[in-house]
């Protein structure tokens, strides 16, 4: 809580004219009559007016000396900061050569009359590489590898599973190359063979070989039905695909794994069988950021005169690179040209001597500063930074403008390409673009100061950890910080563990995807990086994303006379996505508090206090893997680690009517 600032003068606009009032009756009884009317009161009232103009910014003083204390002890406004999500983009046909998008590329969404367009570019080039089927393997559980591309070839049936489907059979597509980050496309000649699956969710999970292990695909369509049908099959593949050898034949590995039967999911009573595969590439997918790139903007002319200022074009500068250069004025007879010289970017002028080549840089008002000069108490006069020779051009190599609230755009909004490229027929973000935040207010910094005084921009215990975590980037939604290694004998004894949560967005039902709790890792670098400095000597930190414990609710309810069953099931649905939630969720509805363990005395709250539901039978827990979605027995309780989060995943909830 900050103090209240004092009112130096507390008068009124009705009380300066109250007491105008009295003081002209002391000295002029023969008026006597106010009311609003006479001209005597309007005159009153009108210097009241003045005077309470006055008054008002008299009281504005303390505000503006904690503003200054604020600005002298190093509390500035964060910046904005860039949304994030990945934009797919979409060959014409497929092509026989690899597809070039370089890095900067802009994409946007649609603009409207009342609304700008939101603008995209990606953050590293894009190669869209071609490929075509080359292999086929199976590999029964237990059992050998045994290489299909012949029989493929001579076009005979090839059972994908083994003669008795169990989980851990797997079907080996080999393509001709690795397609990182590519969107593959198979189509697949099936007959429906493959009997006792439903075959909008069959036991299936498609991988792909990332250099070290195999990593799950997401399967964009699947017609084939779990290979019951002809038809094609639309994968995701990771940006890390490499090429890998199965049964001795090199390519890039994709595999189909069969997995354990579910309730509502069961498994194959007879393998389906394989007779023909295509395989080609129909795009591919790259990161992307609510940022443009400005190149080459020259701010100005320098006047040879310490502390001089100037002001970017377009402002707010989100963070990333920034480089100002300064060319100097070319000397007579001088054949080559000037020299541009660097200079880089400090947070002040505390430590620059007279020759080192540093500038300042405000964020959000685009203002850029050279060192000023300082006279000492002897008279003398100092140089905090060196001055850059009058008539020399200062100008920025580059820096990214954007950011903001206005950039966490929903999916598909991102489907127009600023710049035509060739083969490329489309673009889309097939997820919520996160993490955009805008730059802070004047009143967020008023009550930050006195933590940042707290502080002293040094991690000491770990609530320091938490706050210069959230300084450097406000764009997490949780950061909380614990002791590493407290298992003895653990190699971090000692150490300090910094965990981080972005902010993800959920569906209607509450649903938040896993990949959307990962931070990325530019994110984690520039915690690291700046807590680094400000660690003690010695302290080992760790920032990485907690562990999230997937847990499965299944729950059969009854439902009140008269109420729709799927509607009471929508809603008990997105009550546990919403109770059992890493952001929203817990007690509090701030984020399920980390290490608290997970109990099905809770599921019962939550489930009964769902409008229609009039009794819960049943519910079991299960703990699940977020990302294969491979389940444990069922358990009243899940116990977490300290820096364990809770996930949902794929509730299971059955409403039987009254």
């Amino acid at each position: 809580m900050t103090l209240p600032s004092p009112h130096l003068d507390d008068r009124t606009f009705q009380g300066l004219v109250d007491e105008a009032k009295r003081l002209v009756q002391q000295r002029c009884p023969e008026w006597t009559d106010h009311n609003v009317s006479d001209p005597g009161v309007t005159l009153i009232e009108a210097f009241a007016t003045m005077v309470d103009q006055l008054v008002y910014r008299v009281n504005r003083v303390p505000e503006k000396s904690y503003l200054t204390f604020l600005d002298l002890i190093g509390v500035q406004l964060h910046p904005p900061t860039a949304a994030r999500t990945e934009v797919t983009f979409r060959l014409s046909a497929p092509r026989p050569d690899p597809v070039l998008v370089r890095a900067g590329t802009e994409v946007a969404t649609v603009r409207t009359e009342t609304e700008e367009a939101v603008v995209f570019t990606t953050s590293a080039p894009l190669s869209i590489v071609p490929c075509s089927f080359a292999h086929l393997a199976t590999w029964p559980s237990p059992g050998e590898a045994a290489d299909r591309t012949e029989e493929l070839a001579l076009g005979r049936d090839v059972p994908v599973f083994g003669a008795t489907p169990a989980p851990g059979d797997c079907l080996y597509v080999g393509l001709s190359a690795a397609v990182p980050a590519g969107v593959v496309a198979l189509r697949l000649d099936c007959t429906v063979d493959g009997v006792g699956v439903d075959p909008e969710r069959p036991p299936i999970l498609w991988e792909a070989w990332d250099g070290t292990r195999w990593a799950v695909c997401e399967v964009e369509k699947d017609e084939t039905g779990g290979f019951n049908r002809s038809g094609e099959l639309i994968l995701h593949l990771p940006h890390t695909h490499a090429p890998a050898a199965v049964v001795r034949r090199t390519g890039g590995w994709l595999r189909c794994r069969l997995i354990e039967a579910e309730p509502g999911r069961p498994t194959y009573l007879a393998p389906p069988v394989v007779r023909g595969i295509t395989a080609f590439t129909v795009g591919a997918t790259v990161a992307a950021e609510h940022a443009e790139t400005v190149a080459d903007e020259v701010l100005g002319q320098a006047e040879g005169v310490p502390g001089q200022v100037f002001r970017l074009a377009r402002a707010p500068v989100v963070p990333g690179e920034f480089v100002v250069e300064v060319v100097e004025p070319a000397a007579p007879g001088d054949i080559e040209g000037p020299d541009a010289t660097r200079w880089s970017r400090v947070d002040d002028f505390a430590h620059s001597g007279p020759e080192d080549r540093h500038i300042t840089l405000d964020p959000n008002a685009g203002r850029v500063e050279f060192g000023p000069a300082v006279r000492e108490r002897d008279g003398s006069v100092r140089h905090y930074g060196r001055v850059p020779a009058k008539g020399a051009t200062v100008r920025v190599r580059s820096y990214r403008t954007g950011g903001g609230l206005r950039g966490n755009v929903a999916r598909a909004t991102l489907r127009v390409l600023r710049s035509a490229i060739p083969y490329v027929a489309r673009v889309e973000n097939r997820r919520p673009a996160l993490g955009g935040v805008d730059g802070e207010s004047v009143e967020s910094a008023r009550v930050r100061g006195p933590m940042t005084l707290r502080t002293l921009h040094r991690a000491v215990v770990p609530h320091d950890y938490e706050l210069l975590a959230r300084e450097i980037a406000p764009d997490a939604a949780r950061v909380h910080c614990i002791r590493a290694g407290t298992e003895e004998g653990s190699p971090e004894t000692g150490g300090v563990r910094l965990l981080i949560v972005p902010a993800g967005s959920g569906d209607g039902q509450g649903r938040i995807a896993f990949d959307e709790l990962i931070p990325p890792a530019d994110t984690l670098a520039l915690i690291a990086g700046h807590l680094d400095a400000r660690r003690p000597i010695g302290a080992r930190l760790v920032v990485e994303p907690p562990f999230y414990q997937g847990v499965t609710v299944v729950a059969l309810v009854q439902a009140e006379r008269g109420a729709v069953a799927e509607k009471v099931r929508e809603s008990a649905l997105a009550a546990l996505y919403g109770y059992f939630n890493p952001l929203t969720g817990g007690p509090g509805g701030d984020g399920w508090p980390f290490g608290r363990p997970v109990q099905s005395g809770e599921a019962f709250a939550v489930l009964q206090r769902v409008p229609g539901v009039d009794l819960v039978e049943d519910v079991r827990l299960y703990r699940a893997d977020p990302v294969t979605g491979e389940r444990t027995d069922a358990t009243a309780k899940i116990p977490l680690d300290p820096h364990a989060l809770v996930f949902s995943y794929e509730h299971q909830l059955r409403v039987r009517g009254a």
